[in-house]
């Protein structure tokens, strides 16, 4: 742990690589953390890296070298996907801590190549599967906690985002529900049953995928871009209750105590207020200061993609397990 003069913890120097929506997010809320400082953001884009300059009060660099130049001890990569990889290994190589968006890269190769680099090097590595930090998701983990969960289904889906070109629903949006799987079983995807269509967008915007996991749970996702309202909701059926979590509302109710007569109990949980996106870079900063491992390893980020990837494959490459490292 780094400290002042006086004992306190001092501010982890911190910057933004890419500045899209994400981006700009990270850096507005690192900006306001006490155990952070905002060092800048680097964008290749003048216009765009001048602008969330000036909106947030800080310094703007066009490389990411730039950024380590200036005194950044971690970086968040938060650039397009397919520029995951060399950014990140860049960032590694520069000996910096990394908390790198999701997907953690394109390719299972590149993810573990990042895995690997950020070992060699002895540096912390997150994986931004935000929704982990979902007060809501925290709400179903604990009521689940020590019940044998029998089954799973997450349903997010919402309107085609016009900012997306270069990957379908699967990647987009599955991909956090693929982590959440683990995240609450425990345990790693072994069977893979994934049905995918592009109905009406140039890539996938329909998947209904069905899971087993290797503790045998049995667990389902239905996403799409066509419906055209958001909605993020989770049901998790244990062998003592039923829990319904809406990711958006943040509440999460449970359904216990069945009766032969078809009657139960029911009761509203309670659930914390608080920014998904801050609960997520306090833990990272936790890991750059060695306080506690990373909350979403590199090995996590690399499961959840290799999942995704076993989705758009065929049918007959889907249908072979890949074996997975479990989820925290």
């Amino acid at each position: 742990m780094v400290q002042g003069p006086s004992g306190a913890v001092k501010p982890v120097r911190v910057g933004v690589v890419g500045v899209g929506i994400m981006g700009y997010n990270h850096a507005r809320v690192l900006g306001g953390l006490p155990d952070a400082e905002l060092v800048g953001i680097a964008d290749p884009d003048q216009a765009q890296r001048e602008k969330v300059a000036a909106m947030l009060g800080c310094a703007g660099f066009a490389s990411l070298d730039d950024l380590v130049a200036a005194g950044a001890e971690a970086l968040v990569i938060a650039a397009p996907t397919h520029l995951h990889h060399d950014v990140t290994l860049a960032a590694i190589a520069a000996g910096r801590h990394v908390l790198v968006e999701k997907p953690i890269a394109p390719t299972v190769a590149e993810g573990e190549a990042i895995v690997a680099a950020a070992r060699a090097k002895g540096v912390a590595l997150m994986v931004g599967h935000v929704e982990r930090f979902n007060p809501a998701v925290e709400a179903v983990k604990n009521a689940i906690r020590d019940q044998e969960i029998l089954s799973i289904g997450i349903t997010r889906v919402g309107p085609f985002p016009p900012r997306m070109s270069n990957v379908g629903v699967v990647i987009d949006l599955a991909v956090h529900d693929i982590d959440l799987i683990c995240h609450f079983t425990g345990s790693h995807i072994t069977e893979v049953q994934p049905q995918v269509k592009a109905a009406v967008a140039e890539r996938e915007d329909i998947a209904l995928l069905q899971f087993r996991t290797a503790n045998g749970v049995l667990a389902h996702i239905n996403t799409n871009w066509l419906t055209p309202f958001k909605a993020r909701t989770v049901h998790v059926a244990t062998r003592q209750k039923y829990v319904i979590g809406d990711l958006l509302t943040r509440q999460v109710t449970e359904y216990f105590d069945y009766k032969p007569d078809g009657s139960y109990s029911m009761r509203h949980l309670p659930v914390a207020y608080a920014e998904p996106l801050r609960l997520e870079l306090t833990r990272f900063l936790e890991a750059v200061r060695g306080e506690r491992a990373p909350a979403v390893t590199g090995e996590d980020g690399v499961a959840a993609i290799a999942t995704a990837m076993r989705c758009l494959a065929t049918p007959e490459s889907s249908a072979d397990p890949v074996p997975l490292r479990a989820a925290g």
